[in-house]
């Protein structure tokens, strides 16, 4: 039978709305987030402390006169604050996105997380999200610590929305993942923090769906495993275009991961963009703002153990004038660490660990890094350490010198995340290369000499 050709061009028009409608759905945002508020109310209250005996007293003397102060107390002395947790977010995420949160503590990312898998409702605004969910937001979440390994992730997935089926046709991927094929008929009231998160962890990432909430929860994990959540999260985006949101204090992973990053400030947006690097940089130089540059002093007794206690650190020049920030690369820096030791025994060792402005590190350098024998003295009493941070190493940008401080194959004293830091900044003096203005490629930008042999 042959066919007009209004039958064909009728018949072209609906494929062409058919795939019309597929490309339309696939740009559609799978989160919507419009006017979204969070308010919680803080009961305040003020008046002096009245023992139970004197409130019977009075009771019993005049019940009335006792009813009618308690009545006026109650209009003076109480008081309600509000506080707004998030205030006017409107943004939104298309599928395939992985969209980095930063910002300080209190500025209101784990509230929106917490608001977008329904642990809390919004106070004002709508959001409408597309697909399937899934979140991990604290470590062990829906564990139960009397059960095993094994029984805790069929638990656990059936608590994400996975069927038994599909537990058990991803279950050696799982463990495997995580990598406690050792502990699995183990209570996991016996696992650590670390297997934890990488038991809990592996389930979520491998129950596939349209949308993973990761809050910093990673930072329990080692590097390594890090490094294997960051791959698995990138390949997922890649392959199924999942759509991740990822909270983190990891300046370097946000910038390696995510194609977005939203920046919030006491609850409000404030930076959203594409450019993930741009933002990272407009909130670390924010978090420095208004700090003291190149030095730290202890009025307070902070950080004090039975060894020693720190009492300055700063970075002074040649002649031991304190740096002006930004510092030139020209010359050498050096690190003045002032301590009070109150016992010196051969295993204490005094140490700086140096990051770069997303907390990478670059190196470590101890007092013990040369021969014994010229290994500067740790005596009991007032102790001044030097060390040198030579010119044209480090490239432009913004660091921080963290002191490190242990006994010897036995335990930590000022370690990683609990010691005094100072932060500055380089800019300039690279090299006296014309071809050199401006900051170098890479992470260091030392001058290394060339020559012509023939």
């Amino acid at each position: 039978m042959r066919r007009s050709p209004c039958h064909w061009y009728c018949l072209f028009k609906k494929v062409e709305r058919y795939f019309a409608d597929i490309i339309l759905e696939s740009m559609e945002p799978i989160i919507e987030i419009k006017g979204v508020g969070k308010r919680y109310d803080i009961n305040r209250q003020r008046g002096s402390y009245v023992a139970m005996r004197d409130v019977l007293t009075n009771i019993a003397k005049s019940p009335l006169r006792f009813l009618k102060q308690k009545a006026k107390a109650a209009v003076g002395l109480s008081s309600k604050e509000e506080f707004w947790a998030l205030r006017d977010l409107t943004l939104t995420i298309n599928k395939g996105d992985i969209v980095g949160i930063i910002g300080a503590n209190g500025a209101g990312k784990s509230t929106l997380l917490k608001i977008l898998t329904g642990i809390t409702p919004p106070t004002e605004g709508e959001i409408r999200m597309t697909g399937r969910v899934a979140s991990l937001l604290e470590v062990g979440t829906g564990f139960h610590p009397e059960l095993t390994g094994r029984e805790n992730i069929f638990l656990n997935g059936a608590i994400l929305g996975m069927t038994k089926k599909e537990i058990v046709r991803k279950f050696d991927e799982i463990i495997a993942f995580a990598g406690i094929e050792k502990f699995l008929d183990t209570p996991v009231k016996y696992y650590s923090s670390g297997m934890y998160v990488r038991l809990a962890f592996s389930v979520a990432a491998h129950m596939e769906p349209d949308i993973l909430l990761v809050d910093e929860v990673l930072a329990v994990g080692d590097a390594e495993f890090q490094k294997k959540c960051l791959g698995k999260m990138k390949k997922a985006t890649q392959q199924s275009g999942r759509t991740i949101l990822l909270v983190s204090h990891n300046m370097g992973a946000i910038e390696q991961l995510c194609n977005r990053c939203l920046y919030l400030e006491k609850g409000r947006i404030k930076e959203f963009s594409s450019d993930a690097r741009a933002v990272v940089r407009t909130y670390l130089s924010k978090q420095i703002e208004g700090r003291v540059s190149g030095q730290w002093t202890n009025e307070n007794n902070m950080f004090e153990n039975e060894f020693y206690i720190p009492r300055k650190i700063e970075l002074v020049d040649t002649h031991g004038s304190p740096l002006a920030m930004p510092a030139s690369n020209t010359d050498d820096m050096i690190l003045r660490i002032t301590l009070d030791i109150k016992k010196a025994i051969p295993s204490l060792n005094i140490a700086y660990a140096l990051h770069m402005e997303n907390q990478d590190l670059l190196y470590w350098s101890s007092r013990t890094d040369q021969p014994e024998s010229l290994w500067p003295k740790l005596e009991p009493g007032r102790c001044v350490l030097e060390t040198s941070i030579p010119s044209h190493l480090l490239n432009e940008g913004s660091y921080t010198i963290e002191l490190l401080g242990w006994l010897h194959m036995q335990r930590w004293l000022s370690e990683t995340g609990r010691s005094p830091v100072i932060q500055f900044s380089i800019q300039g003096g690279l090299s006296q290369s014309p071809y050199w203005t401006n900051k170098r490629p890479g992470l260091l930008a030392p001058i290394i000499p060339w020559k012509r042999v023939q």
